[in-house]
């Protein structure tokens, strides 16, 4: 049985207070929680602190990104090296703002899901349609797509989690319904078929301690990969309360 896992993006948000406040929050409110694995992805600079507050206790840490170059010349980036040194055990890869945003095209987020297993992380792979792509009924395609610049760059072998976000969903108030998402995740499940029933297939896109419950008792709905819910410690902790099956 896969083991629900729920990861907290905190994006750009917070300082070295209030992200101390929140994981030390976070850190009564998930005490004692069994049956799901539980993350937090500080931004980058907020890595350290998180691992010094997080030693000792079952919630892991993550990152929001990482480069697909080993080290070297590349300015603003960050090495899974240097992710893992301090701690990190996940890193998520795609996220639909960095497409958005910077560009990334799947064969860069494949090539970035190489370094992170390389580096020893297990890199959260995020795909997803616009709402133009969903009308137009081209998510299968968009989303085997994304899917299978992943799968072709890595090992059968090699640990990962796939994270369905569905664009149109994310900080957008909008949630896909439980039966849209299990759709698609079903679709993901038959797509890594040869990898067996093993890698975790989470849910993204607007997650709230009000919708969670009914999003991950799905049966192909592993977890939540949770945003502007996560940056409070009571709506959190109730939505990976809500993951346990």
């Amino acid at each position: 049985m896969r083991k629900p896992l729920v990861i907290a993006n905190w994006k750009m948000n917070g300082s070295r207070l209030s992200l101390a406040t929140l994981a030390s929050e976070l850190k009564v409110g998930l005490a004692g929680l069994a049956g799901v694995e539980v993350a937090l992805c500080p931004p980058h600079v907020f890595v350290p602190q998180l691992a010094e507050q997080l030693a000792g206790t079952a919630i892991a840490l993550g990152a929001q990104d990482l480069s697909a170059d080993e080290r070297g010349a590349h300015t603003g980036d960050i090495a899974g090296e240097m992710l893992k040194e301090f701690g990190c055990r996940y890193v998520l890869v795609g996220h639909s703002e960095r497409r958005a945003s910077h560009g990334e095209s799947d064969v860069l987020v494949a090539k970035k899901a190489q370094r992170a297993i390389a580096s020893g992380l297990v890199p959260v792979v995020c795909i997803g349609e616009t709402l133009a792509e969903r009308e137009q009924g081209k998510t299968p395609a968009v989303v085997k797509a994304q899917l299978d610049a992943v799968l072709k760059a890595v090992s059968a072998d090699a640990e990962l989690v796939i994270a369905y976000e569905p664009v149109w969903a994310i900080g957008t108030g909008k949630t896909a319904t439980a039966a849209q998402a299990q759709e698609v995740h079903r679709a993901i499940r038959e797509q890594l078929s040869a990898r067996g029933t093993t890698t975790r297939v989470i849910y993204g896109g607007s997650v709230k301690a009000e919708n969670a419950k009914k999003l991950f008792s799905q049966a192909d709905v592993d977890g939540g990969l949770v945003g502007n819910a996560s940056l409070d410690a009571n709506s959190f902790a109730a939505i990976s309360l809500a993951a346990v099956k």
